[in-house]
């Protein structure tokens, strides 16, 4: 299907030159499972060769994480010990970057009490805060990319009876939706950002009070805080280096005011979340809030992660992302957020970034309340873009403009 040593090499070098944007006498912490093995073995070998004093590899193992899901009492599942959080906080003050490979089957922990996965999702919130006060902010240079596993290319290819020829055909797609597959993917990035950062930049000077969106199963009027931001495609660290969060990226994103969201939304892809699927549902918002909802697929899942803390259950992040999107258009179905959430528009349940609002960055959490954007230990994106999604944008005199017509940009 193609040079499979040559490609990976490529996606290799793109995710620590443009994704993490390794630099010289810098630490690096990857989280992995053994799935992505042959490409985590790439990224540590780019990561040293561009400078890197320390490659701190964290893994984990899906079957064994399924045991330990299986057989822990919650107690002991939840348990979440002192001197992880004390080695992380040693690594984020020591500008450690973060490469995330996301490989685990989309549906890994179906089955598994949502009471013991709530538990864990809550105890993370408690015990991390200074990790995620760290990401969130940007402090640090993070950016998350994917390796298949065999569980996660079969669910994507399910007629795909050869589990090898499965693997490759999701690993091909990965790389294709990444821009890997081009002669200088390097380059191709950099133009990609740019063309994404033309859009943010165009949505900043007009200043909209709201954006209102319609489609079937979704009419939904989001407000924006006054001083919101929109970004695309990349940030900069305290230290000033760039870096990109997800690769791929198709979003442009910025903060929902926590108090101003009202109406209904549907998901029109599912939500991979704890390891179980979450499809079919609807959101009634109120005042900001999810005030009712239904839900086909994984209601106990969704009703625990909505109920994890006072924010979890409003808004953060609104993305756009066009329909006619090199995922979108690729047909695929990928179980997985990193792509899915770039083929479509797509909101976030909990946390806001505070980079999305003027000088967010360097506020306190009193400070980030009182400019009306939520703050939750969650942070769950969901798909809500279709092809017959219209998203105007409401000015303060209250005249509107058209940002998505049959859910693509209209400017």
């Amino acid at each position: 299907m193609f040079d499979f040593d040559t490609q990976l090499q490529k996606y290799a070098q793109v995710i620590t030159q443009v994704g993490a944007n390794v630099q010289s006498g810098q630490r690096v912490w990857i989280n992995c499972t053994t799935d992505a093995l042959p490409l985590v073995r790439l990224i540590v070998e780019e990561s040293y060769k561009l400078g890197a004093v320390d490659v701190h590899v964290r893994m984990t193992d899906d079957r064994i994480s399924r045991l330990h899901a299986e057989h822990k009492p919650k107690d002991y599942y939840a348990e979440i010990p002192q001197h992880r959080v004390d080695e992380l906080k040693f690594y984020l003050d020591d500008n450690v970057v973060f490469i995330h490979i996301s490989s685990s089957a989309p549906d890994l922990l179906a089955g598994i009490s949502p009471d013991k996965l709530n538990a864990l999702a809550k105890a993370t919130g408690e015990k991390m805060t200074y990790y995620r006060s760290r990401i969130m902010t940007d402090k640090n240079s993070w950016t998350i990319a994917a390796y298949p596993s065999p569980a996660w290319a079969t669910l994507v290819f399910p007629d795909e009876k050869d589990e090898n020829t499965a693997i490759a055909k999701l690993l091909d797609a990965m790389l294709e939706a990444s821009r890997i597959k081009v002669k200088d993917p390097v380059t191709e990035w950099k133009e990609h950002r740019a063309h994404l950062s033309e859009k943010a930049t165009y949505l900043n000077t007009k200043h909209y009070k709201a954006l209102h969106y319609k489609a079937e199963g979704t009419d939904l009027i989001i407000n924006l805080p006054k001083t919101h931001l929109w970004i695309a495609a990349g940030a900069h660290n305290e230290k000033g280096a760039a870096f990109i969060p997800n690769m791929p990226t198709e979003e442009v994103f910025t903060a929902a005011e926590k108090t101003g969201v009202n109406g209904y939304v549907s998901n029109k892809k599912p939500l991979s979340y704890q390891g179980n699927i979450i499809d079919h549902f609807k959101l009634h918002f109120k005042d900001g809030a999810v005030v009712d909802f239904e839900c086909q697929e994984g209601y106990d899942v969704l009703k625990n992660l909505l109920e994890q803390d006072e924010g979890s259950s409003y808004l953060g992040e609104i993305a756009l992302v066009p329909h006619d999107s090199p995922i979108s258009n690729s047909g695929i179905l990928f179980f997985n957020t990193l792509y899915d959430e770039n083929a479509a528009n797509h909101l976030a349940l909990g946390a806001a970034y505070p980079t999305n609002i003027e000088g967010g960055a360097d506020m306190t959490p009193d400070e980030i309340s009182a400019a009306g954007i939520n703050q939750s230990a969650a942070h769950v994106d969901f798909m809500i873009g279709c092809a017959d999604m219209d998203i105007d944008g409401i000015l303060e005199d209250g005249s509107r403009e058209p940002i998505f017509r049959q859910g693509n940009w209209a400017f």
